[in-house]
């Protein structure tokens, strides 16, 4: 090779090392920019927010901290009379009701007298008595009115103690069993209250696709009404988790599930992973470890303001 030839790649050589040794700083540059705005856009998205405004807003704060998940079961039900404390009371022989001493919403004990019938064939009068205490809750005859058949006379119920039949779907049978616990809950105005489970029924329903999970309730001050649809909540399983927040502490910010973490410079929103859960409360996989402070409550009042400067920046 040639002096002159050997002085030109040597010419090249140089200046594709310059030009990598360029790309490189230019890289370097370009990261330093890109971490710098990175950190800047951390910095904007820190919210402040004092004492007086918390208050104000109902902002509250929590530590992270471990806590028992409890999973539960709710199943559809409804509330009706036992069998055996329904009584259908009518007259024995055919006659004509001469007097009518007992009503709809009437109490009355077992032997009580409700009517007079006199018969047609002996003309002799004769009671229809109660055959247990209870509630008349229908009656169907009047005085002066001929009794001949089983249409006529009372359906008498005792409304101390009622069944509950829960719904069963094939999905939560393996989870539901005699002698557990049942919280027995009916909306408004009426107490939650907490039975066992009593009996399952060992045949599913071809219509509803369901089992029955019978409950005993007592009945004696009259809440629970015959034909009142309740729920049944059913703990299945109760599970130690190592974060465990409420589900009030979750915003969704950019399609993802967040929480606010205190910061020293105010509050920060920290993308999480959300495990399992129940009604009220969640475990949290990944972005909060025990002993960070997170707003429990109120944190849509924090995205509010997060939004309102982020659209100010844009507007800027």
């Amino acid at each position: 090779m040639s002096k002159k030839i050997k002085t030109y790649a040597m010419i090249i050589l140089a200046a594709g090392i310059a030009f990598i040794n360029w790309q490189c700083s230019n890289s370097d540059k370009t990261k330093t920019e890109t971490h710098a705005q990175e950190e800047h856009h951390e910095e904007q998205k820190i919210v402040t927010i004092s004492p007086e405004e918390m208050q104000e807003f109902g902002v509250e704060l929590a530590k992270a901290e471990p806590g028992n998940l409890q999973i539960h079961v709710l199943l559809p039900g409804e509330i009706i009379i036992p069998p055996d404390n329904l009584a259908h009371v009518h007259p024995r022989f055919p006659g004509i009701v001469k007097k009518v001493l007992k009503h709809i919403g009437d109490q009355v004990k077992k032997g009580e007298t409700l009517a007079i019938v006199e018969s047609n064939e002996s003309l002799v009068e004769y009671p229809i008595k109660s055959l247990i205490d209870g509630t008349i809750v229908e009656k169907h005859l009047t005085i002066g009115e001929v009794v001949d058949d089983k249409s006529h006379g009372f359906v008498i119920a005792n409304l101390n103690t009622v069944w509950v039949y829960l719904q069963v779907y094939q999905k939560d049978l393996p989870y539901v069993r005699v002698g557990q616990k049942v919280k027995i809950t009916a909306g408004p105005g009426l107490p939650e209250v907490e039975e066992i489970i009593d009996y399952i029924s060992p045949i599913i329903d071809e219509a509803t696709r369901t089992a029955e999970a019978r409950v005993v309730l007592n009945n004696s001050k009259g809440l629970w009404k015959p034909g009142l649809f309740v729920t049944g909540n059913i703990m299945v399983k109760d599970l130690r988790v190592n974060v465990l927040i409420p589900k009030t502490a979750i915003q969704t910010l950019d399609e993802q599930p967040i929480v606010f973490v205190q910061t020293k410079e105010g509050f920060k929103p920290q993308p999480i992973e959300i495990g399992r859960e129940n009604e009220i409360s969640v475990e949290v996989v990944h972005g909060l470890k025990p002993g960070m402070v997170y707003v429990s409550k109120g944190g849509f009042t924090l995205k509010a303001e997060l939004l309102k400067s982020e659209f100010g920046d844009d507007e800027h």
